[in-house]
This record gives C-alpha cells, structure tokens and sequence, in this order.
C-alpha cells in the first residue's frame, strides 16, 4: 500500500500572447499584482505555429513565458487559471480577447498547463478546468507527447522550460523550510 504524503511546491508559469506586445507587458504587470513577482522572462517569441487564434486575435502574434518567484501547491493551478481568465476579459474588445493567457507548472518530472477545454489525456481539477500534462521530463531534458501543442514541442521553448527546470531544482535545494 502506497503512503501518501505531500508534494513539494511547483514553479508556477505561464505564456502570454497577443498581437499587441505592450498588452503582453500589461498582462504579466496584472498576473504579478495576483501571484507575485516573476523572476524570469523569455524575450519576445512570434506565435506562428497555428492559426487558430487569428480570427479572434489578429495577426501576427507575439508571446513571451514567465515564470514566478513563489511556488505553489499544484492544486493551485486552477484557481490561478480562473484568475488568469479574469485577466483576460478584461481587455475584451467586442466579445474577442487581445491576450491569451495560459498558466502552468514545472515540476522535476512533468510541464503541466492549465485549460477549460475537455479531451481524453486531460485531468479534470474542478470549476471547469483541467490539467494537460503537456511535457515529461526524460533522459535529461523534456519531451513532447503526442498531443503536446506544436510550439511547445519545439526544441527552442523545451531549451526555455529546461533552463526554468533548473532554477526550479535550485529554489528546492535552497529551500529549507
């Protein structure tokens, strides 16, 4: 019989995009007003792997990933993604979002996004939202599955969430509490 036992805290994160990047600076000022400060951010990406966002955001779109200095219990997750949603409506122009805003964690063993929408590998948490283990760490570095969006697979944004891995695994050893 398993004992179960808490879990170490995780590294809250999280992706913004837009086509307007000064949006994206007033989105990450919002999230860090609700969670804290952010200790890390990627430069600004282009958001090209898909279209699907074009029609109610524009194009082109620009991103940029977070990730905060707090950590968090991953039940938090989606809470944090309520708020997230929040954040977003409130820069509706005409029922149509200018800011995509998709929290996360990262663990020593897993990437893991947050999101209302329903589909076989997705874990329901409550209120709507499910947890989409998105990467698995392995051999050394993370690794996309078969249902991992393409961005997240590429090997540039793995090379971002193995630097946060990093800092995340230094934050435990440093952690004494």
């Amino acid at each position: 019989m398993s004992q179960p036992k808490e879990t170490k805290k995780v590294k809250l994160i999280s992706s913004l995009f837009s086509p307007d990047a000064t949006l994206i600076d007033t989105g990450i000022k919002e999230m860090e007003e609700e969670f804290g400060p952010v200790d890390w951010t990627s430069d600004v990406l282009l958001f090209d792997r898909t279209r699907y966002y074009e029609k109610e955001m524009g194009w082109p779109l620009y991103r940029r990933f977070i990730s905060f200095l707090k950590l968090i219990m991953p039940e938090s997750i989606a809470d944090i993604k309520l708020i997230t949603n929040e954040l977003e409506k409130a820069h509706l122009d005409k029922d149509k979002r200018k800011i995509n805003i998709d929290p996360g964690y990262v663990t020593l063993e897993r990437l893991v996004l947050a999101t209302g929408k329903n589909y076989s590998h997705r874990v329901y948490l409550k209120k709507g939202i499910y947890a989409d283990l998105t990467l698995i760490f392995h051999d050394g570095t993370f690794k996309p599955l078969s249902w991992t969006y393409p961005d997240y697979a590429e090997e540039k944004v793995i090379g971002l969430f193995n630097e946060l891995r990093s800092g995340y695994l230094q934050h435990l050893r440093e952690d004494v509490s």
